[in-house]
């Protein structure tokens, strides 16, 4: 069954339109939501706390190991130790390292450097998550560019949800829209997802208009949309050694912002960002 914040009539409506519905079974309830919320306000703090010892000289290990201080002190978890063999507490990617890059002494930021960090920390058995990208001193006009547009993809994507009315696809198209007026790249193979229960859930978020029908957006709804956006073109490899960093293939830097949100019946909370 849905939580009593669900308007049923509007549900019954939707399905009679032909509109895809998340299951009950998408929908946190309030207590639930509670707990994900606790879990993304020590995520966005974890990202507060890391900010100012992100800039030149410092070692992505040095970051890494700053996370594992912090969440621990804070009686919490960084829920990518581990997963699915990850071997560091957060991801740190580098200029055109898209995602998944893995904390290193012998990457050491330097100035006109980009880096994002992607942290998800669970707290009580709940899961915050939500990335930022950092801008190392002076970089070049296009990357600066770069980095502004991602984040604002983010924000207007956000920005355009209605609850009840919105779909997932719409999120995508308003993204992929955004990046093609300003002659950059979607990157296609990683979407944003559910969270709050598990590291990764459902639905799938789109960054790019989906060629199928995708749900309807409804209150209590947590999800991520992350939006990845490439200076070149949106092709991508996986390093063969690790397995776990993945770069774009021209070389050309790559940017992501990510927030975890909430659906509520006036519009969205941004939890974690």
């Amino acid at each position: 069954m849905y939580p009593d914040f669900i308007d049923l009539n509007r549900i019954s409506q939707l399905k009679k339109e032909g509109r895809l519905i998340p299951p009950p079974e998408m929908i946190k309830t309030k207590k639930q939501i509670a707990g994900i919320k606790e879990a993304c306000t020590l995520n966005t703090m974890l990202l507060d706390y890391l900010e100012p010892h992100v800039k030149a000289g410092v070692s992505t290990l040095e970051i890494d190991n700053l996370t594992l201080e912090f969440t621990s002190s804070h009686n919490a978890v960084c829920a990518d130790f581990g997963y699915m063999g990850y071997p560091k507490h957060i991801c740190t990617s580098v200029n055109d390292v898209v995602c998944h890059g893995i904390p290193s002494a012998e990457v050491v930021l330097q100035d006109g450097d980009i880096i994002n960090i992607d942290a998800t920390t669970m707290y009580n058995d709940y899961y915050g998550d939500a990335s930022r990208t950092f801008v190392i001193g002076k970089v070049h006009p296009l990357i600066e560019n770069l980095v502004h547009h991602t984040k604002e993809a983010l924000e207007k994507a956000i920005d355009a949800i209605v609850p009840y009315e919105t779909t997932i696809g719409d999120i995508g198209e308003i993204i992929e829209n955004y990046a093609n007026e300003h002659d950059l790249s979607v990157v296609k193979k990683f979407t944003g997802h559910g969270v709050g229960l598990a590291l990764h859930e459902e639905p799938y978020v789109y960054h790019f208009k989906p060629n199928e029908k995708t749900y309807t957006i409804i209150p209590g709804m947590v999800f991520t949309i992350e939006p990845m956006l490439n200076l070149g073109g949106e092709e991508i490899f996986i390093d063969e050694e690790d397995q776990w960093t993945v770069y774009t293939e021209d070389g050309y830097p790559s940017c992501q912002f990510e927030h975890t949100i909430l659906i509520t019946p006036e519009g969205v909370e941004i939890l974690s960002k």
